[in-house]
């Protein structure tokens, strides 16, 4: 009686459902996609031997009700550790188990790495999910074309620019867990030579407590979130062959924090700004395009934690980063085999730092950095030249760099590949990178000047097999990366128990990764499995398994169903593998396991009218209790709700 009740249901409900338009399909991600991170222009994924995942437009609208870690994280190959902590709780990305500071954020193809970090890494909480247009993540080592911090690879989030005559509009509105509200409006298109996509948002989150209260009677104080954020991309189109662009995106967070892991904190504040800004031009030539682009990028962290509790802990931070760019890209067409691409860049980061931190009986004054002492600079030179011959393709690529404290270093890659039956695609790269330690590891109070930077030689080889044309697709890859003089945490365990930076010998890491993707007009569908495993040795040759919060194994599973011309299902699941973290409860520290756990979220949308699509997320169905990082909470089943407006 009951299924027969359920199939009356859900046969009405198809029903109500069912009547209007149809939504946009994915774009399909085969071998014909065009991409442009992986070379730095257009090029269609068959002409070239590298990994480059693609979150497409359609992909990201119907993720609304999810962060922009929270979405990166369904990718194989990431983990966004903390994604599900509490609202605007800094996160990780681990790329291939790399390190955040390995792999390079672009906004619109500007970096955008934070020079006041610690390792140079870029909070993506700072960025609504609402202002991206598409994302591109390159996998491997991208040193030679985008430089120092492209060891992993390249993130390029690609923000919403305009399209079509005509300004047309939007506005949404959101509501879910944790009194959690977002609001947010766009306004975008052509009015004869210029182009104008602006979108503002506003968020504000009550939280839940970020730290793990093990009594379950202590009442920790929720943790809220905050964001006001707005982007701006301006095009004018001054000729054909010449037009001008500039772009802004700035975000103002605010929110509470735990004092650490188990630790609750009533008076611990922080507010983060994020200001990036950018211009360009670019010249068409007769068979390429000249760009020249310069961008700032400024980041301002303050942290507050005022007495009385936790021992009347006073602590101040205030840091600020500042990253500025100058560059020229030159990309030509040589004729029926090779196209170059070419380009010079300066980069100058700096950062000013000051610190305090007091407890009672314990007050040793504030660690200042001034930027007048924290700077460096990078000039660079490269070259990628890509061949092309009937089935074989091949990039050869390299990249003088000069460091302002390092001096002289070169990196290069060497890309094969083979095209074979329109539809096996074979390649292998090697590569190598350089890496030289952040402002913080040179400069703070835990800073060593006499750090050397970190080299890495990356390996990489695979297949992708479009098995039915346009439909079903396999592929795998194989990767090593082996990084000399790696920089790491010590701290003495004898006085004066001194902690600081230092080099290592070694860090190795390798794993694999493999995806089988279906498409068809009502179903998409992806199913993924990762795994990655590395060690650090250090100066004296111990080794460590030292891919904290990092989990050997993943898999997981994506589907997409339009069950009728205008409602759509999507399913993600994701298996998070075993993860060792380090406890710092204990002294001195000690090692934890933390156990495997597996993530469902649901997705419906319905486009009710014309212009009018609403939708819902249920995240975590299974309500799993489990931990990302020790000492901290995690979320709990939680639903989003929300409706979308748009208008001409």
């Amino acid at each position: 009686m009951k299924k027969k009740y359920f199939k009356i249901v859900f046969g009405l409900l198809q029903v109500g459902l069912c009547s209007t338009a149809v939504f946009a399909q994915d774009t399909t991600r085969l071998l014909n996609n065009v991409v442009v991170t992986a070379t730095r222009s257009p090029k269609k994924l068959t002409d070239i031997g590298r990994v480059v995942t693609v979150i497409s437009a359609e992909q990201i609208n119907r993720s609304q009700g999810k962060t922009l870690p929270q979405l990166l994280n369904t990718v194989p190959g990431i983990t966004f550790s903390g994604a599900q902590n509490a609202p605007g709780i800094s996160t990780s990305v681990f790329l291939r188990g790399a390190s955040s500071g390995n792999t390079l954020i672009l906004i619109d193809g500007f970096p955008v790495n934070n020079a006041g970090s610690i390792d140079g890494s870029y909070d993506l909480n700072a960025f609504p999910l609402n202002q991206v247009e598409r994302i591109e993540i390159l996998k491997g080592s991208g040193s030679t074309l985008y430089g120092s911090d492209a060891v992993a690879g390249v993130i390029n989030i690609i923000t919403k620019h305009p399209q079509g005559q005509g300004l047309k509009g939007n506005v949404q509105l959101t509501g879910g867990s944790y009194n959690t509200f977002q609001e947010s409006a766009g306004l975008s298109g052509l009015i004869n030579h210029t182009g104008i996509a602006v979108n503002l948002s506003n968020t504000d989150s009550r939280g839940f407590a970020a730290a793990t209260d093990t009594t379950n009677k202590a009442g920790f104080k929720k943790d809220g979130f905050h964001q006001r954020s707005a982007s701006v991309n301006i095009n004018q189109y001054i000729s054909e062959k010449f037009s001008l662009n500039g772009n802004f995106q700035g975000s103002y967070n605010t929110g509470d924090l735990p004092y650490g892991a188990f630790t609750n904190d009533n008076n611990y504040t922080y507010n983060n700004t994020f200001i990036f800004g950018g211009l360009g031009a670019k010249v068409k030539l007769p068979k390429g395009t000249l760009v020249f682009n310069a961008s700032q990028n400024t980041v301002r962290n303050h942290f507050k934690n005022l007495p009385p509790d936790n021992y009347e802990t006073n602590q101040v931070t205030k840091n600020t980063g500042r990253i500025s760019n100058l560059e020229a890209v030159l990309n030509y067409n040589l004729g029926s085999y090779f196209d170059i691409t070419s380009g010079a860049g300066y980069k100058y980061s700096n950062t000013s730092q000051y610190s305090l931190f007091e407890q009672t009986g314990y007050h040793p004054g504030p660690s200042v950095i001034s930027d007048d002492t924290a700077h460096n600079s990078i000039i660079s030179v490269y070259t990628s030249l890509f061949f092309k011959s009937n089935i074989f393709h091949m990039e050869l690529g390299g990249r003088y760099n000069h460091h302002s404290k390092y001096g002289d270093n070169f990196t290069y890659t060497i890309n094969p590949s083979l095209y074979l039956a329109d539809q096996f695609k074979v390649f292998g790269t090697i590569a190598s990178a350089f890496k030289s330690p952040s402002l913080y590891q040179l400069s703070s109070q835990y800073g060593n000047s006499k750090l050397k930077p970190e080299t890495t030689t990356s390996y990489e080889a695979g297949f992708d097999w479009e098995v039915v044309k346009n439909a079903l697709s396999f592929n795998t890859v194989f990767y090593k990366r082996n990084t000399k003089d790696v920089i790491y945490f010590f701290s003495e365990s004898v006085p004066p128990y001194s902690s600081f930076y230092k080099n290592g010998s070694f860090q190795k890491d390798k794993g694999f990764e493999t995806e089988l993707k279906y498409n068809s007009n009502k179903l998409t569908a992806s199913a993924y499995f990762a795994y990655v495993t590395g060690k650090q040795t250090d100066e004296a040759g111990k080794q460590t398994a030292n891919l904290y919060r990092r989990p050997k194994n993943t898999f997981g599973a994506n589907v997409s169903y339009q069950a009728c011309a205008n409602f759509l299902i999507g399913v993600n699941y994701k298996y998070t593998g075993n993860r060792a973290d380090q406890n710092f409860a204990t002294y001195p520290s000690t090692i934890t396991t933390l156990k495997s756990y597996n993530l469902v979220d649901l997705h419906l949308q319905l486009k009710a009218t014309k212009n009018l699509d609403v939708f819902g997320d249920l995240n975590n169905v299974l309500d799993q209790k489990y931990t990302d990082w020790l000492g901290y909470n995690t979320r709990g089943i939680n639903f989003t709700l929300g409706a979308k407006y748009r208008f001409n």
